[in-house]
């Protein structure tokens, strides 16, 4: 039995955001992440934690055996931000940064890698150096394949992208381009070719001991775009010949053939996902010569999606796919022992094994649920004492949260529709305030767990309905038909069935019922509209694609026709199934907000929106936020939005003020 002590070891991480004028609730839930990641050093006696710093920035800072807390680095967040920092060995981290920039007026990520002692000293650049006489940025600063076994020291296996060099004036210009692999000592920055750069290749796949044993290329067009399919070919243990392994073909967010996603050394197989009756399942295929095929987990209900792995070679021990919730079917039978443990000291919540030692005696675990934010925990696993690390959202200590309820309702035409329900606490879901809320993507869907959009607008008195629409991913390939975009008429019918669902069930009543999404569920909830004027009585749109004219001017950057055509069909299309070209037909108020520094969907699509709206004389008002993107990562900001949301829909709906 697993014994917790709630020792707090990070408790006074967070920085405080100032207060401003705003409700308790808007401050409470629109506060990020105090905890965005917690990362254990290979011999288990130090934690780097990755904590919120201002209202937008991420600082680092590294906890030791002994309690000493140290902060050794704090990015604000208006140029570069700290992403995610891991153990390279017991004293040294490696960290990721990304910044967004302007790429010759459109603006495009950038990412950087450093190294850098636990105690905040000898801070190296870890991605090599962008050379004046290279041909074009070099945007991808790289990615750990594999952090090796101890006995290899300071060294890494490292994803690296090539950029040549101009060849005027000098006779060792540097020729190569694409993806390759580096060893490359965290220490001394000493770097050897493992893999040479490949101009098709997207990537490379590690056992974990320090081989790359398989490889992809995408071979390009004609045109200069990438083709519709990824070959993947392997090596034996121990050969240098590379041998096919599968073909991967893509067509829009779909894909068919066995896709390899890690390697396990021991057993000498690659595990990846395939097609089984329509569903993703996962398969192991032997790397003996034999091709050997299994069938690993498939369901004839959902999507087997996720590989589930640990410790510092990430050695697969389960898989997972989420029904009403994440499930997870291990195939260790020491970690799932592990994990039936663990889910009787913290019962009610999803588990998830985030970092383990290099013996995987010490673990983070990070434990949640719709009523629980999350925290994470330090397990020590000869003792079998866990110890609490610190909460993710400390703002929400104390709050009771709404419980999320998995439920169908009908579609127009019959079909059951899969759906969460979050009432307000206390209430008995009648006669209420309601928001539709369509997740993003499209190619994504909603899980159970906590969401703080919803249990704003929970704690704030509304029903909140999350629909799993046909065009969501996780479901099959029949239902998500053709995307969300090239099948919209089918995804805002069900959108819109969610709406009337809530209506005919007495949750709410038709003057009371709006639409909240962000990013595709911005898009539904203004296309939503289009579809059926009369049902939303309000609509707020966070950071939405609203004309696909726009959004094919950006994807045909880097996909080809085809590829456009399988995301988003053709002209005809576009005019059918973008909202700003139907402004004349949304009749409520909408109410839009954006970062201007989005590079998902740039600013321009709800700034055209909106001067559509006017045009059309219907009421509508953008809010912008300077030096944002599409994720709004600022407290401040996120509080603010809420709050005016919240009063929006007040005003909107003739809803009583509430402090």
């Amino acid at each position: 039995m697993i014994r917790i002590s709630l020792v707090a070891l990070g408790a006074s991480l967070c920085l405080a955001v100032p207060a401003a004028a705003q409700s308790v609730e808007a401050r409470q839930f629109g506060a990020r992440e105090a905890l965005r990641g917690v990362s254990v050093s290979p011999d288990g006696q130090r934690l780097a934690m990755l904590v919120t710093s201002g209202t937008r920035g991420a600082g680092l800072a590294v906890w030791s055996s002994d309690g000493k807390l140290t902060p050794i680095l704090n990015y604000p967040g208006d140029d570069a931000r700290l992403m995610g920092c891991s153990w390279s060995t017991n004293t040294r981290l490696v960290c990721t940064l990304y910044a967004v920039v302007d790429r010759e007026g459109t603006l495009g990520g950038v990412s950087r890698m450093i190294a850098i002692d636990a105690d905040g000293s000898n801070a190296k650049e870890l991605s090599p150096p962008q050379k004046p006489n290279q041909l074009y940025v070099r945007y991808f600063g790289g990615e750990v394949l594999d952090w090796l076994p101890d006995e290899s020291g300071s060294a890494v296996l490292m994803l690296r992208q090539y950029v040549p060099e101009r060849a005027t004036g000098t006779l060792i210009a540097q020729k190569r381009e694409g993806v390759g692999v580096e060893r490359v000592d965290t220490v001394s920055l000493k770097r050897t070719v493992v893999e040479a750069p490949r101009s098709t290749g997207v990537g490379f796949i590690s056992d974990g001991h320090g081989t790359i044993r398989i490889v992809g290329t995408r071979a390009r067009l004609g045109s200069g775009y990438m083709g519709d399919e990824v070959t993947y070919r392997y090596r034996r243990p121990g050969s240098e010949t590379w041998e096919p392994l599968s073909a991967v073909t893509i067509k829009g967010y779909l894909t068919s053939g066995f896709d390899p996603y890690a390697v396990d050394r021991d057993l000498n197989v690659a595990y990846g996902f395939d097609n089984a009756d329509g569903r993703k399942a996962l398969y192991k295929v032997a790397l003996d010569g034999s091709l050997k095929r299994e069938l690993v987990l498939a369901r004839n209900d959902v999507d087997v999606d996720s590989l589930v792995r640990i410790g510092r070679q990430q050695r697969v021990v389960g898989v997972s796919y989420a029904t009403d919730r994440r499930q997870i079917s291990y195939f260790d039978p020491q970690i799932n022992a592990l994990a039936t443990s663990l889910e009787k000291a913290l019962p009610g919540n999803a588990i998830n094994v985030a970092d383990a030692s290099l013996d995987e005696k010490k673990l983070v675990v990070f434990g949640g649920s719709d009523v629980n934010p999350g925290r994470y925990y330090l397990l020590d696993r000869a003792t079998k004492k866990m110890a609490e690390i610190a909460a993710v959202r400390p703002d929400l200590a104390g709050v009771k949260l709404a419980t999320v309820k998995a439920i169908t309702y009908k579609a127009a035409d019959g079909t059951d529709v899969p759906a969460y329900l979050t009432l307000p606490v206390g209430s008995d879901g009648k006669n209420l305030p309601a928001i539709v809320m369509p997740h993003g993507g499209p190619s994504a869907r909603d899980e159970w767990g906590f969401d703080w959009l919803s249990q704003f607008f929970a704690a704030r008195g509304f029903a909140v309905i999350q629909p799993n629409y046909r065009g969501s991913s996780g479901f099959g390939e029949r239902w998500f038909s053709q995307n969300g975009f090239r099948s919209w008429k089918l995804a805002m019918g069900d959108v819109n069935d969610a709406g009337r669902w809530m209506i005919t069930q007495g949750i709410t009543s038709p003057a009371k019922l709006a639409i909240v999404g962000w990013s595709y569920g911005g898009y539904a909830a203004l296309q939503s509209n289009v579809l059926d004027p009369d049902l939303f009585k309000a609509v707020v749109a966070i950071a939405p694609v609203t004309d696909l004219d726009q959004l094919q001017n950006r994807l045909k950057d880097y996909s080809s026709d085809q590829e456009v055509k399988d995301i988003i069909g053709g002209p005809a299309l576009w005019n059918e199934a973008s909202p700003s070209r139907h402004a004349e037909r949304i009749k409520a108020p909408v109410l839009l907000f954006h970062g201007d520094r989005d590079i998902n969907v740039p600013i321009a699509q709800s700034r055209l929106m909106v001067s559509k709206l006017h045009d059309a004389g219907g009421r509508a008002e953008l809010v912008e936020y300077p030096g944002l993107d599409h994720q709004l990562d600022d407290s401040q900001a996120r509080a603010g939005m809420l709050d005016r949301i919240d009063q929006f829909l007040r005003t909107t709906l003739n809803l009583p003020t509430k402090p």
